[in-house]
């Protein structure tokens, strides 16, 4: 029965290893044949079972002992090898005569007789021999490095041509040598060669196999090639490499093993990660809380809340305790779902239960509170779990209080955060420089700059998008460009959001020459415009008077592939209407209404207000009530609007009809419809039109409010 299954894992391994040449001559790469040979009667002394001792990977006692180069004639085994150049892995370096008299000294020893290695063009090494002398290298010094020193000298020197089979050998022996970081760099090498085709991890895992020098380093060999697969974003590869493993009974690292999981949940593969999971259990390798929380947060990362608070009570049937971290990740996410108080209870209930709070825990919910502007249950939070404010907290705070233009609070917080020992950071800076820029306190903003400049922290580009922001926003478009300038000399790259934000402040301001100039920076920087971009150009456009050639831009950019929103829409529609073309505005609206986009009250508004300028309010009224077919729910800025233009006409019959309309609907009229019909009222030349006009809404609130 043994020597049946060992009959049939050598034809399973040659059916592989013919499998591989096949394709790897399809693949059009170039191969050569050359003498090999790897433990000679390794091949046909493989255990049936999937168990093997490190004794069943040396090689017989056939082996070539007395005479270690050997002839090709003495070679009987033939094997497919690809060339390799590494010379950008390991930085060549000046021939050291002594290294190689030690090295040569240490061969001698082992019944190498290569004569001086300093005269290496004499020397006729085969790619086998130079695999040999690495093993025993390692073998007689000890130390790796000798044999690293032979291997990168033997390419360099001697123009050796690298092999997998040497890699893979020189990978082993820096692995047993404890060069691991070496290694790592060399199967890195080896992955990176192909782009993730099945041929090359089989041929991998063979070779690795075959040049093996004992179980514990072939694992740690396997595991290093697990994690590079699982860096070079190949998650595929690297299971299909642990499925391998385990018919050697070979299983990565407890490190890697997370890795993977980490990688399978991270490409949306969460029942092979369940699967890797059962089998990481079945083997009985570190299973632990740490490998929980990477399901843990994949389940919060997708708002599934549920079954992340079923899987921490699962945790605790499984004999695991959920640690402060567990909690902490699923404290946060209910903090982002805005779900404050069950997010307080799981606190107190750690308390209760004797788990220790910490300020990052905590933190979380302080943020939430911070967002929502609930700033008294935010310092009450602290009081109560007596935690001192960390960099995050002081953020959140200070974050909320520049939100709310309360820049006095923000700046006594800014100076305890500093006082306590906590020096703030970049976003602290740029956060304090949002707040004076939304009051409008240039000179302030000024100043946090001067600050971060004077404390060597570099702005970020979002620090100087801010500062352009407030430049535009206030007209100083002069201060704008400088900053957007200063950007690039500080060697930072502007990205979309930096460009259109000067893009809009010159075009408001009517700049189209410089509006397309930054455009094609952008463009030739690298830059996609996107939906936005394009809209401020539109927008630019039609502030000048464009409406045609927006339009032009806008079908231009549609035949390129561009999809435009509503809001490119709606600025040419403003546009048209504006001058009066109220034909083509309703042309537009009448696309959008056909097509998937459906018009916004924004975009109704917009034309539904160049036909109450135009003073052609029975066109505006049927273009409403059409709208209102279409399933527009109209707001309180839009009924103003018409209800301005029936008033300026003295038409106060259908402005009270779409005052009733609107009341039904749950608005009630407001100052503008006040003054609105007082204006009617006035035109009709009524005595007191402001007190008509009152008691006039009073009646219809009082008959149609609910």
């Amino acid at each position: 029965m043994f020597d049946k299954l060992l009959v049939r894992y050598f034809c399973c391994l040659l059916m592989k290893l013919l499998g591989s040449i096949f394709k790897t001559c399809y693949a059009g790469i170039k191969l050569r044949s050359q003498q090999f040979r790897f433990f000679p009667h390794m091949s046909i002394a493989l255990p049936a079972s999937s168990y093997f001792r490190d004794e069943d990977l040396s090689s017989g006692d056939n082996s070539p002992c007395n005479v270690k180069c050997v002839a090709d004639e003495c070679v009987e085994q033939h094997d497919w090898v690809v060339d390799f150049g590494v010379n950008h892995i390991f930085n060549q370096k000046a021939i050291d005569n002594g290294e190689l008299k030690r090295i040569e000294l240490t061969l001698e020893k082992s019944g190498w007789g290569l004569g001086s290695l300093g005269n290496y063009k004499n020397l006729n090494l085969n790619e086998y021999n130079i695999t040999r002398i690495l093993k025993d290298l390692l073998e007689e010094s000890g130390n790796a490095a000798p044999a690293l020193y032979f291997f990168i000298w033997s390419h360099h020197c001697m123009g050796s041509k690298l092999t997998v089979q040497s890699i893979s050998t020189m990978i082993h022996v820096l692995i047993a040598g404890n060069m691991n970081y070496r290694a790592m760099d060399l199967t890195q090498y080896l992955v990176r060669k192909n782009n993730g085709e099945d041929w090359w991890l089989n041929l991998l895992f063979e070779v690795y196999f075959e040049t093996c020098i004992n179980r514990q380093v072939l694992a740690t060999a396997y595991s290093m090639l697990v994690q590079c697969y699982i860096q070079e974003n190949m998650v595929n590869m690297a299971l299909n490499l642990t499925y391998q493993m385990k018919s050697l009974d070979i299983f990565p690292s407890v490190g890697v093993c997370n890795s993977l999981l980490g990688a399978l949940l991270r490409g949306e593969q969460i029942d092979y990660a369940w699967e890797f999971l059962e089998e990481i259990q079945c083997r009985g390798i570190g299973f632990n809380v740490s490998i929980i929380n990477l399901f843990l947060q994949k389940y919060c990362s997708d708002i599934n809340l549920r079954g992340a608070w079923k899987l921490l009570m699962e945790m605790k049937k499984c004999g695991i305790s959920p640690d402060i971290v567990a909690y902490t990740i699923f404290i946060n996410s209910l903090c982002k779902q805005s779900f404050w108080r069950e997010a307080v209870a799981i606190l107190f209930k750690l308390t209760a239960v004797g788990i220790s709070i910490d300020s990052v825990s905590v933190s979380s919910v302080i943020n939430g509170f911070c967002k929502v502007g609930k700033m008294e249950e935010a310092f009450n939070l602290m009081k109560v779990f007596n935690i001192s404010p960390n960099i995050y907290i002081y953020n959140s705070l200070i974050s909320r209080f520049c939100s709310d233009g309360n820049m006095i609070a923000a700046s006594n917080m800014f100076h305890e955060m500093s006082e306590s020992g906590l020096s703030p950071d970049s976003f602290c800076f740029t956060t304090m420089i949002r707040g004076y820029c939304k009051i409008g306190d240039m000179n302030m903003a000024l100043n946090v700059l001067a600050k971060i400049l004077k404390r060597g922290i570099k702005p970020s580009v979002v620090t100087y998008t801010i500062l352009v922001d407030c430049c535009c926003e206030s007209g100083d478009m002069e201060m704008a460009e400088y900053f957007f300038q200063d950007m690039a000399k500080e060697g930072l790259t502007p990205d979309v959001v930096a460009y259109n934000t000067i893009m809009d402040g010159f075009g408001k301001k009517g700049y189209l020459h410089k509006v397309f100039e930054l455009l094609n920076i952008m463009k030739s920087s690298g830059i996609s415009p996107g939906n936005v971009t394009y809209n401020i150009v539109i927008h630019s456009l039609v502030i000048r008077g464009y409406a045609i050639e927006a339009k032009d831009l806008l079908d231009e950019l549609v035949k390129r592939g561009f999809s435009p929103d509503i809001v490119a829409f709606t600025n040419i529609m403003n546009g048209f209407t504006k001058k009066g073309n109220f034909a083509e505005a309703f042309l537009i609206w009448l696309y959008i209404s056909e097509t998937n986009m459906k018009p916004d009250v924004v975009m109704c508004s917009s034309i539904l207000n160049g036909f109450c300028r135009a003073r052609r309010m029975d066109e505006a009224y049927s273009l409403f009530v059409k709208m209102l077919s279409t399933g527009l729910v109209p707001d309180l800025i839009l009924y103003n609007t018409l209800i301005h233009g029936f008033c300026s006409k003295s038409d106060l019959a259908n402005a009270c009809h779409l005052v009733n309309m609107m009341i039904k609907q749950g608005i009630y009229p407001n100052d503008v419809t006040y003054k609105a019909f007082a204006l009617g009222y006035d035109k009709k030349r009524v005595r007191n039109p402001s007190e008509v006009a009152m008691r006039e809404l009073q009646q219809l609130v009082l008959e149609y409010g609910a």
